[in-house]
């Protein structure tokens, strides 16, 4: 599991500010099966666990985020900024590479 090095608070307040979903985001989110809406997206960032945390991550310190709103796991990847957080990409993890809770990837 992920040490919380305070990124989650640092999501929650740029997503207060603003949520930009980067190119990659809306193509993940809008492939036919399943689809990943925005309120998704907000519940995951608002109410999910960071379950991994990248702070040397190319586009800035971001972070895996995990919750299941309308029942079921979605994952968020996200770089929170000065003025808004930019949500890179989201998705409904496969239960193939994922552990049985969705935290954990498999070997």
């Amino acid at each position: 599991m992920a040490h919380d090095s305070g990124i989650r608070e640092q999501v929650r307040a740029a997503a207060a500010k603003r949520i930009l979903f980067l190119p990659h985001a809306i193509t993940a989110m809008a492939r036919p099966t399943p689809i990943v809406d925005r309120s998704e997206v907000e519940a995951v960032v608002f109410q999910g666990a960071v379950i991994e945390d990248y702070p040397e991550d190319v586009r800035g310190h971001s972070c895996l985020l995990l919750a299941t709103p309308e029942g079921r796991a979605v994952h968020v990847v996200c770089s929170p900024k000065a003025d808004y957080l930019a949500v890179i990409t989201a998705y409904v993890p496969e239960p193939a590479h994922w552990s049985a809770d969705f935290r954990e990837r498999k070997p």
